[in-house]
């Protein structure tokens, strides 16, 4: 119970922490999990091409081999969609994505119909998105095929076209006619223009980069920002269109922003510190549970890994918690967000601040040892200063190659959060019964709180109960837990929870119990004693049982207060109740089996009168129809009866009333069909008789 109370503080105090903290890790294999669980296709295939690239596109930046297969269905997808008259420059956009990676085969003349629809589709294009997926189209099939000569006839008049949707803050709107501007709508345009700047035949005005530049500047003056350095972009509700959440207009800024950067020359001027917010956003968001949001994480933290701006580092831990007791070793690796290494560097440790004093360091500037196997940076040997309790470590990576800091960013410093464990001292441990007027000492008892105490002790209500310990740190510092708590619990199930109290070292509660009678309820008795010390930090909490002591206490005055009522246990009352055992009745004394056959022979006999008396009454066959359709109905009719009476027999020997009553509707039903004909056929002959 004592090591399941201290693993449930740590992980509350982890939690806590991280929150405060914010410690980011890069994409691992629990992003990869939930890729092969969130891309599930239907039967083989996905609902549109669009998720089946998503889909697509994700196994591939994870880079899983054992993924559904969906090349047959997406390739019979992507053919029907290139081949049809009627498909829009959304449906070839998408398709031809798809087709980007799972490789199908179009057919040459397929090709001349999608880039002759396509590049009409830019001609007649009135709003962005018209322009993004027709610009988008022609790039792609440009990428896919071996032309060459693919080419927007005038790509500088579409670049002025797209641009004049921009605003001066640097979002955009989606057609002319619509006021509002979005973030979103700057990425898509921001991919847009770099699709225009690859399809054209020559080189354009450097005036209008240099202005989308400077636009893209002002977009980023504008980002959203957390406390811990997380940045992000966010949008008011525009109208006519479906709000796009952070996640998705942060995902389409970046996606914009790296395929411009990949198609233009020279440095685009964003501060360095703002990518790496970027990236913290995305890792920050932990694994998204939809598969749409997954994608959007996926494909930003791809841009993120390949962008020509700058590509961010991360610090991550092996562990964020550190026991003293195991001496574990600090791990850091440094990555990208994908996980890949990092180019050579150094992490030194500057400083360590703890939760009580947060002013002064207890470390000094210190590298850490890099190994080269496991891709570690190492310090082996937790110092001296550093105790049990939750600290910020500070970080500084230092690139080895001064080329690599154009490359990549990190930042200047990188706050950690830490938490130390370790076995606390638990000494001086002991219980004893005082005089309440003099203080002295009646009775004194030793304890061993690592383990189950069996005390017994007594008291009135003119005495005083005290309980004392010592709790020291593995490096010889007092500690002070979180919790500690003293319970007392009558035989009446009436429980009494009390604070320990501490001086340093020294935990000490003294109950005075003359002042505690009214709240005791005046309840004289046997009270169990129960001590808990937790602590997150503290590996060895404890809930351990002390004893018990038995208190006399005076009367309750007449209207002293009552002890309130227990809560009944639900399982006592909810659960499963004593088995009833039930004795069937002795069966009846059967008569002779003599008895029985006689009453048997007794029922047979009306039968056999029945038949006496047809041969009495003369029955014969002269009335029974001759012509095949009345006497197969006839016939039916007297198989019918048998049938009924053959059902009697059943019903004695095997079937019970219910199933009886159903075949014998049938029966019933069907004798009075075929009785019904065949006795119109002998009143239509009878009454010929008559006549003639």
């Amino acid at each position: 119970m004592a090591r399941s109370l201290a693993g449930f503080l740590v992980l509350l105090l982890v939690v806590s922490i991280c929150e405060a903290a914010s410690l980011f890790q890069p994409v691992s294999d629990s992003h990869r999990s939930a890729a092969l669980e969130l891309f599930t296709p239907d039967h083989g295939s996905f609902k549109s091409l669009e998720e089946t690239y998503e889909a697509l596109r994700t196994f591939q930046i994870f880079g899983i081999e054992k993924k559904p297969d969906v090349t047959a269905s997406a390739c019979r997808s992507i053919s029907e969609t290139v081949g049809s008259s009627t498909s829009t420059s959304k449906d070839l956009f998408y398709a031809l994505k798809a087709n980007s990676i799972a490789e199908c085969k179009i057919h040459e003349t397929a090709s001349k119909g999608i880039i002759s629809s396509l590049n009409a589709a830019v001609s007649a294009a009135s709003s962005l998105l018209d322009f993004y997926y027709s610009v988008g189209g022609l790039v792609l099939i440009k990428d896919q095929s071996s032309k060459d000569d693919i080419h927007l006839a005038d790509a500088e008049g579409v670049f002025r076209s797209v641009k004049a949707f921009s605003q001066s803050d640097g979002r955009w709107r989606y057609s002319s006619s619509n006021p509002e501007s979005s973030a979103f709508a700057a990425g898509i345009a921001l991919e847009t223009l770099a699709g225009i700047v690859s399809l054209a035949s020559s080189e354009l005005d450097q005036s209008l980069i240099s202005t989308l530049k400077n636009d893209i500047s002002k977009l980023f003056d504008s980002i959203e920002k957390y406390d811990d350095g997380t940045l992000y972009f966010d949008d008011k509700l525009v109208d006519g269109y479906e709000y796009q959440g952070p996640l998705s207009i942060t995902s389409s800024v970046l996606r914009g922003l790296t395929a411009f950067a990949a198609v233009t020359t020279g440095n685009i001027d964003l501060p360095r510190d703002k990518i790496l917010g970027l990236a913290k956003f995305f890792l920050g968001i932990g694994v998204p549970g939809d598969a749409k949001d997954f994608f959007y994480q996926i494909d930003a933290l791809a841009c993120l890994e390949s962008n020509r701006v700058s590509i961010p580092l991360i610090l991550s831990l092996s562990s964020a918690v550190l026991s003293l007791t195991k001496k574990d070793s600090l791990k850091v690796r440094v990555t990208t967000v994908l996980g890949s290494n990092a180019p050579p560097l150094t992490v030194k440790l500057v400083g360590a601040f703890s939760s009580v004093s947060k002013d002064a360091s207890l470390v000094e500037s210190q590298e850490l040892k890099f190994d080269q196997g496991s891709g570690l940076h190492i310090l082996n040997d937790l110092l001296k200063s550093i105790d049990v309790g939750s600290y910020t470590f500070v970080f500084e990576v230092v690139l080895q190659e001064p080329e690599d800091e154009k490359v990549y960013v990190m930042g200047s410093q990188t706050k950690v959060p830490i938490f130390v464990t370790g076995l606390v001292k638990i000494e001086n441990s002991e219980i004893a019964v005082l005089d309440s007027d003099l203080g002295s000492v009646e009775s004194q008892n030793k304890l061993d709180l690592t383990a189950k105490n069996d005390v017994s002790l007594s008291a009135n209500h003119l005495q005083k109960m005290r309980l004392s310990f010592q709790l020291t740190t593995p490096r010889g510092r007092a500690f002070r837990p979180h919790q500690a708590f003293l319970k007392l619990r009558h035989e009446s199930k009436v429980e009494h929870i009390f604070v320990v109290g501490n001086s340093g070292k020294q935990f000490e509660i003294v109950l005075n119990f003359l002042g505690l009678v009214e709240k005791f309820f005046y309840l004289s008795g046997k009270y169990d004693m129960e001590l808990t010390v937790g602590d997150a930090a503290m590996e060895n909490s404890l809930l351990v049982a002390i004893g018990y002591i038995e208190l006399d206490l005076p009367e309750a005055p007449e209207k002293a207060p009552r002890p309130p009522p227990q809560p009944v246990d639900p399982y006592s009352r909810y659960g499963p109740q004593a088995e009833i055992t039930h004795i069937f009745r002795a069966p009846e004394k059967r008569p002779p089996q003599e008895l029985s056959l006689a009453f048997l022979g007794l029922t047979i006999l009306p039968l056999l009168g029945f038949f006496i008396g047809l041969l009495r009454l003369g029955v014969n066959m002269k009335n029974f129809p001759t012509k095949p359709i009345p006497a197969t109905f006839a016939v039916l009719f007297h198989v019918g009866i048998g049938a009924v009476l053959l059902l009697y027999v059943f019903f004695w020997l095997k079937l019970d009333l219910f199933q009886t009553l159903k075949v014998l509707g049938f029966l019933g039903v069907f004798l009075v069909f075929v009785g019904h004909r065949i006795l119109s056929h002998l009143a239509a002959a009878s009454a010929k008789l008559k006549s003639a």
